[in-house]
């Protein structure tokens, strides 16, 4: 029974979509939900989310309902299906009512197998689709937008806990690219599916190169930028802005300079920024200056670059832009700015929110990110509690590492105290506690008795400060918010302090150190494999078949897609067929333009 289910997934892979096998996680989800069961999926951005619920949908009889918060969202999906041949639509308020009529009336007569709509429109609707229609999964992605803890919280999504109720015996599926611990328990809280089975892949993007630069001018800021985009030329790429005036005002710059680039902010007409979304989907704009406002939305696969101007307020919201870059794999470059005036205005921002103290840790969060001398990919993966205990190699300070020194005596002295108090501390307790310090509340406590009291009083407050604060971000312990933010111990912690394995540290210094990237970005394809003047031509075809067919060109191939065309430069309908990432569907319109390109290309003569 297991392997007929796996092999009539992968002939629905290969089908409809061109691949031969699942990536992580995504075949135990499809079978797990098939059986029946809740899943709670996080996946990061372009890891392969939609699959999970876009192959059961259509293995099974009946339609999927996905829930999506926005319109732009919904509808590239939705061509995305169409264009590889499979039957889906969307229910939005663009269309006319009599249009969204039409749609239900084809749900009823079993003509489409994925229906996209918002969270407003499942409850109104949902008591006479659970009756009338044959839903066989429910959907619910940017699944973090119902948690209060999540950096991205929608009131309209509140109310989805009622669907587990109404549409009985129906597996729901929750899927988010962005949730900390706290979030992913709330989200099946608020969701009333507690029992689901959590399903997360890692969260790495090994293709993304990252990058932070501190301390410059607004000037300096601007000529760093200038040449990024040169040393990217012809290349998409997103600059994120804290500010309205921030994304028109540099937009203007760049433009007056000889670049393709607008602003994008949420106090556009709706109209005008509809054309900068589809002119940037469509390659007819390479750089897009925009506040937040901006790309969840978006769906484009060879978005290559991003750079976040100002620091972002936490590290849930860098990790989710930063993953609007390289959704095809591909090599991918994320540089973000830092300066004092970025935490300050941001400061102010969480101070004025709802859930102030936690919004203000998750900024020290970010903060501390910024400021970092261990690599960067370990900070953001340690962050979504994710085990990753090596360096990345494809950061800027993995390319410039800082002076290092075998830290775990010093580790093991911080943990030990954390672990004679029961995990029950903060970061100043524990430094109290290494520093044998009088105070009060530690002989209160009996702190003053523990077999680590005053061990690393040889170390300043600032140093233990800055030696903890590197454990944090290696993910040897993390701050437990909901619980008077105490420091708890990570597995992987415990293996440094019951011997089992030695840490590196940083060497604390009082001056810090502005870090270039120096080497480069690492990539897919060797450089000597791919014909570039071929590649060239087959995305000139590529852009001449989506203005055709009025679709974005990532919808007829990505990146990804061309890149290996111009390696295996297949000739005839066999070989395109079995290109990565060629659906059946794919194979009859296109094969015969590209393969003619290629043909051309190696002037081999007529078919």
């Amino acid at each position: 029974m297991a392997a007929d289910l796996k092999r009539e997934a992968l002939a629905v892979l290969k089908k409809f979509f061109g691949y031969e096998s699942f990536h992580q996680l995504q075949y135990q989800v499809i079978e797990h939900v098939i059986g029946g069961g809740d899943a709670l999926v996080l996946m990061p951005t372009g890891g392969g989310k939609s699959m999970c619920y876009q192959i059961p949908a259509l293995l099974k009889p009946g339609c999927a309902i996905v829930v999506s918060p926005l319109l732009a969202l919904m509808k590239d999906q939705v061509d995305a299906l169409i264009a590889n041949g499979v039957p889906a639509a969307a229910i939005n308020s663009q269309q006319t009512e009599a249009q969204n009529r039409e749609i239900i009336d084809n749900v009823y007569r079993g003509n489409i197998k994925l229906l996209y709509i918002s969270p407003e429109r499942l409850l109104a609707d949902m008591d006479r689709w659970a009756r009338d229609l044959r839903i066989n999964l429910i959907a619910i992605d940017e699944a973090h937008c119902i948690s209060h803890w999540g950096h991205d919280f929608r009131p309209e999504y509140s109310q989805l806990g009622l669907v587990r109720q109404r549409f009985e015996g129906v597996p729901v599926m929750a899927l988010t690219a962005t949730a900390d611990r706290l979030t992913r328990d709330d989200i099946k809280v608020q969701l009333n599916i507690t029992g689901a089975k959590t399903f997360i892949k890692s969260f790495d993007r090994p293709n993304i190169s990252l990058a932070v630069v501190s301390g410059l001018s607004g000037r300096d800021k601007m000529r760093r930028i200038v040449n990024f985009i040169e040393n990217h030329s012809g290349q998409s790429g997103i600059i994120y802005c804290l500010s309205r005036k921030s994304t028109e005002s540099l937009a203007v710059n760049l433009r007056g300079l000889g670049f393709n680039a607008r602003a994008f902010h949420a106090a556009m007409p709706t109209s005008e920024k509809l054309a900068i979304q589809r002119d940037f989907i469509n390659d007819d704009l390479q750089v897009i200056c925009a506040t937040i406002a901006f790309g969840m939305g978006i769906d484009k696969s060879n978005v290559r670059w991003v750079i976040h101007y100002n620091m972002p307020k936490n590290l849930e919201s860098y990790y989710q832009e930063i993953g609007r870059a390289g959704r095809d794999g591909m090599s991918a470059d994320a540089l973000m700015f830092y300066s004092f005036a970025d935490v300050k205005a941001l400061m102010n921002f969480a101070n004025d929110s709802t859930q102030a103290l936690v919004n203000i840790e998750k900024l020290n969060r970010m903060q501390q990110y910024a400021e970092a001398n261990v690599c960067r990919r370990r900070i953001l993966l340690s962050y979504f509690n994710e085990r990753y205990d090596h360096d990345c190699g494809n950061c800027d300070v993995c390319n410039n590492p800082p002076d290092r020194f075998d830290g775990t005596k010093l580790c093991q002295m911080a943990m030990s105290a954390m672990a004679r108090t029961g995990e029950n501390i903060g970061f100043k307790t524990v430094i109290d506690i290494l520093r044998g310090s009088r105070k009060n509340d530690i002989v209160a406590h009996g702190y003053d008795k523990i077999k680590t009291y005053g061990v690393g009083r040889d170390l300043t407050t600032t140093m233990w400060n800055a030696y903890l604060l590197q454990m944090l971000q290696l993910g040897l312990i993390y701050i437990a918010y909901e619980n008077d933010n105490h420091l708890k111990i990570t597995e992987l912690g415990k293996e440094v302090l019951y011997g089992k394995r030695s840490i590196m540290l940083s060497r604390f210094y009082f001056d810090a150190v502005v870090r270039e990237k120096k080497k480069p970005a690492k990539t897919i394809f060797d450089d000597n494999e791919v014909d570039t003047m071929l590649l060239e031509k087959l995305k000139a075809t590529r852009k001449a078949i989506a203005v055709a067919r009025h679709i974005a060109p990532y919808m007829v191939f990505s990146d990804k897609v061309l890149t290996k065309m111009a390696v295996a430069k297949p000739v005839t309908k066999a070989q395109f067929g079995m290109l990565y990432g060629v659906a059946e569907a794919k194979t009859e319109q296109f094969w015969l333009q590209f393969t003619s390109v290629i043909k051309e290309h190696l002037k081999r003569g007529e078919i």
